[in-house]
């Protein structure tokens, strides 16, 4: 199948065909394109298959401060030769050389010593010896006609190479990479296609003339791919947030938002929470400091709430820590408050938010995480009811395998977990708690019907949903795993 080839690919095949491999600067050179013209061509044509780079890299040699000054003079040990020649009896006391080559003197002893042609008699040097060029001086030579400096393949004496690199400022290595372009079979054969009459110039970047009703027609190559566009969406764990949100809607439940900071009250004395439990410490609760909240809940609230207390915990209830602000520890605070002033007979409701604890953040725990909790409340409701709804829930969002399981929470009483079975892990996983408030919550606040109550982190959901084993990917914007996930349907 023939391929539609742009002018500066079709210029860059005639010139390839005829000069075989050049870089990049000399195909510039040779056809007058500019040099970003030149690599986008190549790029071009080596997505079709029709040509290739073969990039190399060499370390240039060039003179520091020092070689210039050597080139001139001579190296140190020449310097010293050369002094000895100039005198009488072709040597001197050591101090006279000293004084003579100053701070080259310590490198000028070595290295005359190492090439024989000097020799040391108590405090008197000694001329002695041939005094070919050594193959230091060589390379300081050879470099020194090549200002823009020699590749290191072209010194045959390593030795004498790495002796100078260990001489400060003498030279100079950089690294200096090329690519030299060619075209492959395809390439050829597509060369022999194009025209010997094509208007190259129109291409150039010397040539911005263009005629006022002249028309430019090209080939569009329909088969070229297209760019690739990432599209704005919404993020994986508000796509769950929101599923989740729909099911228990489409299950005839009503939502209630409440603020993220509340009283002790409302977050734990009204959910039967005594007031020394080891939730409500500093370690495992976020407390606003040096502020409390002027009320609380309404009188007969306050006081029917502190009467369970200190039946059902003997102790003596605090109305100041009561007062106390915290960041929600869980999203129960809500709708506790939601039934308590509203006073429903039968609702169903369900509340997704933010919640706050103060742990150590793992792969399986955050310090802000997001809830949802829901409850019914009727009659005639019982623990069937419950779990009835919750295999529902779970059957909406997929989840086949469930079962429940006796445990213990404080406000609720019978409690149960909820386990679904997770087919990547193989096993079965704890996912949401349940169960029916205790009549210590619902009493004081004149709540009548029993309350059926589960809740659960959401983003354990979305941990099984996605595969993710460490909790906190969801949130380190991971474009490439974000751009990945399929939106939720």
């Amino acid at each position: 199948m023939s391929q539609v080839l742009h002018p500066i690919e079709q210029k860059i095949l005639k010139t390839l065909a005829e000069k075989k491999n050049l870089t990049p600067e000399d195909l510039s050179e040779i056809t007058k394109l500019s040099l970003d013209q030149i690599r986008r061509g190549i790029e071009w044509l080596k997505f079709k298959s029709l040509a290739n780079v073969v990039e190399s890299e060499k370390t240039l040699v060039t003179l520091g401060k020092r070689g210039n000054e050597a080139s001139e003079k001579g190296l140190p040990e020449r310097q010293l030769v050369n002094y000895l020649r100039s005198l009488d009896g072709y040597s001197c006391e050591m101090n006279a050389a000293k004084d003579y080559l100053k701070n080259e003197f310590g490198p000028a002893i070595a290295n005359a010593k190492k090439n024989g042609w000097i020799e040391v008699h108590e405090n008197r040097l000694m001329l002695k010896g041939y005094h070919d060029l050594s193959s230091e001086e060589k390379i300081i030579k050879t470099i020194s006609k090549t200002p823009m400096g020699v590749s290191t393949d072209n010194f045959e004496d390593k030795d004498a190479l790495e002796s100078l690199k260990k001489r400060p400022e003498f030279i100079v290595l950089t690294s200096k990479k090329s690519a030299l372009v060619g075209l492959t079979e395809q390439g050829m054969e597509a060369a022999k296609s194009v025209p010997d009459n094509i208007d190259f110039e129109s291409v150039s970047e010397t040539s911005h003339k263009v005629e006022p009703d002249a028309k430019v027609v090209r080939a569009i190559d329909v088969e070229a791919a297209a760019p690739v566009i990432f599209a704005a969406k919404s993020h994986p764990l508000r796509d769950v947030i929101d599923e989740v949100r729909e099911i228990f809607v489409s299950l005839g439940f009503s939502e209630i938002i409440g603020s993220n900071v509340q009283s002790s009250f409302w977050n734990f004395d009204a959910l039967f929470t005594p007031q020394d439990h080891p939730a409500r410490e500093m370690q495992d609760t976020f407390y606003l400091a040096d502020v409390k909240a002027k009320t609380i809940a309404k009188p007969d609230q306050i006081k029917k709430v502190s009467d369970a207390h200190k039946k059902g915990w003997n102790y003596q209830w605090q109305n100041e820590e009561a007062r106390r602000l915290v960041l929600r520890t869980h999203t129960t605070c809500v709708t506790i408050r939601e039934l308590a002033d509203q006073k429903h007979d039968e609702a169903r409701l369900f509340s997704i938010g933010k919640v706050f604890r103060n742990e150590k953040l793992s792969y399986k725990h955050l310090a802000e995480f997001h809830q949802v909790e829901g409850v019914v409340v009727g009659k005639n409701v019982t623990l069937r009811d419950l779990m009835g709804l919750q295999t529902e829930f779970y059957h909406k969002m997929g989840i086949k395998k469930i079962k429940f399981w006796p445990t213990f929470f404080p406000y609720t009483e019978p409690s149960l977990q909820s386990m679904i079975y997770n087919e990547k892990l193989g096993k079965w996983v704890e996912l949401f708690g349940m169960g029916i408030f205790r009549p210590e919550v619902t009493k004081p606040l004149g709540i009548k019907n029993p309350v059926l109550a589960w809740g659960g982190g959401i983003e354990r959901i979305a941990m099984l949903r996605y595969g993710l084993t460490d909790v906190r990917e969801l949130y380190e914007n991971n474009f490439g795993w974000l751009r990945s996930v399929p939106k939720c349907q």
